[in-house]
């Protein structure tokens, strides 16, 4: 058949125009077989394992074709390769990165130690040849250390700084000054708007206790009886007035004397005899008192000289004696008295177990809650000139505090309440949903004449705490 245009015949006999087309080449098609199944073990799951740095046996799995890539020395590994090299970490080195440089190069090197599996170790011995360069096995990283469940709440995340070898966090101390130290903790205290700065005027005071109206008019009666008393002894020469007015300022002065000096034991026992309250039947805005073990809340104190740690209050009071000529230690200080010139007291949220009831409640006494303190406290060091040389951390914290050591007569005194010491607190409770709180009550409460003691009214201002001295005593662990 013969035509000017080319024509071919096909496979089924007909004959077509057109020049018969060229075969393409096709591209090699790599078959990928499932997955076995693994049973939950992490080393038959082939990447998965490596992720974990869990050491497979090289070589096909079963029924599973071999592949040879195109590069020499490339081992035969389980998994994908990455740039025919990623995952080779044998110490054998690769002659080429052209194909055809045949089996003279796949020999590699097993020689050096052995893992745990008895295997040898896989390792990359420098850069490659032939300018490619070997691409390091990139895992997860670590596993984070397994932490016990305690369901305290912390801040910051649980792997921040270093770590030791079973997984703590690792402590790393800086030296710092003791003097220095003590001076940021007493300001970082002192700026906290969670802690409560308790000033001078807390605690029984005789002005506090009688209105200075009642003052004020007393004097004005005992001055115009005063007047008269004179006056009718120098016109009459008749003493019995004056005689009078004597006798009943001296009885008001002696009882003025009295509660200066027994006033606060009187409210201490005022407190001790007010009856317990059962929080479960206790209602809502009543005037209790609660006894129980304390528990610190999410911001425990530490006192400042002693160093006593998780502390609910911390006092720390320093008294100067006065003589005949050495220095005041405050503008209201009288000579041959002690006078206080340094004061330190603090008080945070906390918790008290009830032992009427059991039931556990939050006393907020920080935040600047007002907060009338009987805590019992002990004088820790006596200094004197010619001892003050023998306590080196005092005279640290005397610097801390920008304090001079000249030769005086100091008491320092500090108290506390910890962990686990037993205290009572007065206040009105307060029921939140589910919170049972013990707040300030919003009048004072007034303890009442003592007839059989001679003690004066006394008003109690916001949350009552009191607790004895708890330094030689033994507290409940919780």
């Amino acid at each position: 058949m013969g035509s000017r245009f080319p024509s071919h015949q096909l496979s089924n006999g007909l004959y077509v125009s057109g020049r018969p087309e060229q075969p393409k080449e096709k591209a090699p098609v790599i078959c990928s077989s499932a997955m076995p199944y693994t049973g939950g073990d992490i080393k038959k799951s082939g990447e998965l394992g490596k992720m974990f740095d869990l050491h497979r046996k090289s070589g096909p799995l079963g029924n599973q074709p071999s592949r040879n890539t195109s590069f020499g020395g490339a081992a035969n590994n389980s998994g994908p390769v990455s740039n025919a090299v990623g995952r080779s970490n044998y110490s054998g080195s690769i002659s080429s990165a052209v194909p055809g440089t045949g089996g003279s190069s796949r020999t590699k090197s097993n020689s050096g130690p052995l893992n745990k599996h008895g295997e040898p170790t896989k390792r990359s011995s420098g850069p490659q040849s032939g300018g490619v360069t070997p691409m390091a096995r990139q895992n997860s990283g670590p596993l984070p250390p397994v932490l016990p469940t305690t369901g305290l709440i912390t801040s910051g995340p649980i792997t921040s700084g270093q770590l030791n070898s079973s997984g703590a966090q690792r402590k790393v101390s800086v030296p710092l000054d003791s003097s220095v130290s003590m001076k940021m903790r007493t300001t970082s205290f002192a700026h906290n708007p969670a802690v409560t700065n308790l000033n001078v005027g807390d605690g029984y005071s005789i002005k506090g206790s009688i209105p200075t109206t009642i003052i004020w008019l007393v004097a004005l009666l005992f001055l115009v009886g005063f007047v008269a008393g004179g006056f009718i002894l120098a016109a009459i020469h008749n003493p019995i007035l004056l005689i009078v007015v004597v006798v009943i300022f001296g009885f008001v002065a002696a009882l003025v004397t009295w509660n200066i000096c027994w006033g606060t034991k009187g409210v201490i026992g005022f407190i001790s005899r007010y009856p317990d309250a059962d929080l479960r039947t206790a209602k809502d805005g009543e005037y209790v008192k609660v006894t129980g073990v304390v528990t610190c809340g999410n911001l425990p104190l530490e006192s400042s000289f002693q160093r006593v740690p998780r502390c609910v209050y911390t006092s720390t009071c320093l008294y100067e004696y006065r003589g005949w000529d050495s220095k005041a230690a405050n503008t209201t200080h009288r000579r041959f008295t002690w006078g206080l010139r340094s004061m330190e007291r603090h008080a945070v949220d906390f918790y008290i177990s009830d032992f009427q009831s059991g039931l556990r409640a939050l006393v907020r006494t920080g935040s600047g809650a007002r907060v009338t303190p009987y805590v019992d406290e002990s004088v820790v060091i006596d200094i004197n000139p010619d001892n003050k040389d023998m306590s080196p951390e005092f005279l640290r914290w005397l610097r801390g505090r920008n304090l001079s050591s000249d030769d005086r007569i100091m008491r320092l005194k500090e108290g506390y309440i910890k962990e686990g010491s037993t205290v009572s607190v007065m206040g009105v409770v307060q029921r939140n949903e589910n919170v049972l709180m013990i707040v300030p009550p919003a009048e004072p409460i007034s303890t009442g004449c003592q007839w059989a003691k001679c003690i004066l009214p006394a008003s109690l201002e916001g949350l009552v705490l009191r607790c004895e001295d708890t330094s030689d005593l033994d507290v409940i662990p919780v």
